[in-house]
C-alpha cells in the first residue's frame, strides 16, 4: 500500500496550489496559469480578431454575497421563435480556486453554448476558506431561484432569456467541484418551488468527492500530477466546515447517501463522466452505485485513459465529452 501523504501544512500551499493562506483565514491567489478572460458582449469587429462561439455578459446574482453570472449565447442567436435549453454551470477548483471568467471554464462554457445550442448561465459562486462550504450550495439555490423569477416575470427578465430561454428544459451542470455542486444543489431543489422552470437533469463531469478511508484510485494515484493527494486533502481541509473531516456528507457521497436517503431517487435524470486515470474515479463510480441504488435513470461514461478534467487540456477529449453531453442533452428533452 502506498504511503500517507503528508498532513495539511500551510507552508506547503504556495508550492502546491500558487495560494497563500493569510492570518484571517483568507488566500491569497495567483492566476498566472489560469488567466480571468473579460466577456464578449457583442461580436467582433475586426475581421482579423478570432471569431467567438458565443455573445458573453456579466450580470449580478445576489449583490449581499456578491454573486454573478455569466451569461453565454450562441453566435449567432438562433431567431426569437427558436427557444434554447438552460444550463446552470458551476466551474472546478477544489471550491477554493478559479471564476466563471477563468479562461478555461469561459471557453468550456461557450463552447457548450455553440455546440448544443444552449444559453448557459455560469455561476460565480463563493469560494473557500473566505467562506466555506455550504456557501457553494446557498449560491447556487441563488442560481435556481433566478432563472425561476426570470421565467415568473417576462418584463424584468434578461433580454437574453426572455428571447431565447426554454424554462421547461433546464439542466444543471459543473466540472470537479462544479459537479459535487451540482449534485448537492439538485437534492436542494427537489425541496424548493422552482415552478414553473422544469430541471430535467444533472450533468457531473469528473464530479469530486473523497472520504476518510482512501478508495482504490486515490492510492494508486497517490502522486497525481494534477490532483496529488496531498493536494486533494488541502483543498478539503480548507473548504469543508471548520473541524469537519472528509466523511462530512459534503465530501463523502456514502454519507450523504445515509442523510438524504430515499430523496436521492427523485432526482432527475443524471450523467457522470469519469476518466481511471483520476484519483477521483472510485468516488465517482460510488456515486453511481448510489444513484442506481435509488433508482435514478442514470448515463455514465467512463474511459480507460484519460485524467481528471482532460478535456481542459486536450481538444479531441473535450470534443467528445461535448457530444456526450449533447446528446444526453437532447435525449432528455425528447423522452
Amino acid at each position: 500500500m502506498a504511503e500517507e501523504p503528508p498532513p495539511f501544512q500551510s507552508s506547503k500551499l504556495q508550492d502546491v496550489l500558487k495560494i497563500h493562506l493569510n492570518q484571517n483565514d483568507t488566500l491569497t491567489r495567483s492566476y498566472d496559469v489560469v488567466p480571468s478572460v473579460p466577456p464578449s458582449p457583442t461580436p467582433p469587429t475586426d475581421p482579423n480578431s478570432n471569431p467567438i462561439h458565443a455573445l458573453s455578459k456579466d450580470i449580478p446574482l445576489n449583490p449581499t454575497t456578491n454573486t454573478s453570472l455569466r451569461l453565454f449565447l450562441p453566435h449567432p442567436p438562433p431567431p426569437p421563435s427558436v427557444k434554447l435549453p438552460v444550463i446552470l454551470y458551476f466551474h472546478g477548483g477544489g471550491f477554493i480556486l478559479f471564476h466563471a471568467s477563468s479562461i478555461v471554464f469561459h471557453d468550456s462554457c461557450s463552447a457548450f453554448a455553440s455546440l448544443f445550442p444552449a444559453i448557459v448561465a455560469s455561476v460565480e459562486y463563493r469560494l473557500a476558506p473566505e467562506d466555506r462550504l455550504p456557501a457553494a450550495y446557498d449560491d447556487a439555490v441563488d442560481a435556481i431561484n433566478w432563472m425561476r423569477n426570470q421565467a415568473l416575470d417576462p418584463t424584468k427578465s434578461e433580454p437574453w432569456i426572455r428571447e431565447h430561454a426554454d424554462f421547461n428544459n433546464c439542466f444543471l451542470m459543473g466540472c470537479s467541484a462544479g459537479g459535487n455542486i451540482t449534485y448537492f444543489a439538485g437534492l436542494r431543489a427537489l425541496d424548493m418551488d422552482i415552478n414553473p422552470i422544469k430541471i430535467k437533469g444533472l450533468i457531473m463531469h469528473t464530479p469530486y468527492f473523497s472520504g476518510v478511508q482512501r478508495s482504490e484510485s486515490e492510492i494508486r494515484l497517490i502522486n497525481d500530477d494534477l490532483i496529488p493527494l496531498h493536494k486533494n486533502d488541502i483543498m478539503w481541509t480548507l473548504s469543508l466546515p471548520k473541524g469537519s473531516d472528509r466523511d462530512h456528507m459534503y465530501c463523502n457521497p456514502m454519507v450523504s447517501n445515509m442523510i438524504y436517503g430515499d430523496k436521492i431517487g427523485q432526482l432527475p435524470k443524471c450523467f457522470i463522466n469519469g476518466n481511471s486515470g483520476d484519483p477521483l474515479v472510485d468516488k465517482q463510480k460510488e456515486l453511481v452505485k448510489i444513484l442506481e441504488g435509488h433508482g435514478v435513470h442514470l448515463v455514465q461514461h467512463f474511459v480507460e485513459d484519460g485524467f481528471h478534467a482532460i478535456e481542459l487540456f486536450d481538444k479531441a477529449k473535450a470534443m467528445i465529452f461535448c457530444e456526450n453531453v449533447k446528446k444526453f442533452v437532447v435525449e432528455t428533452i425528447a423522452s
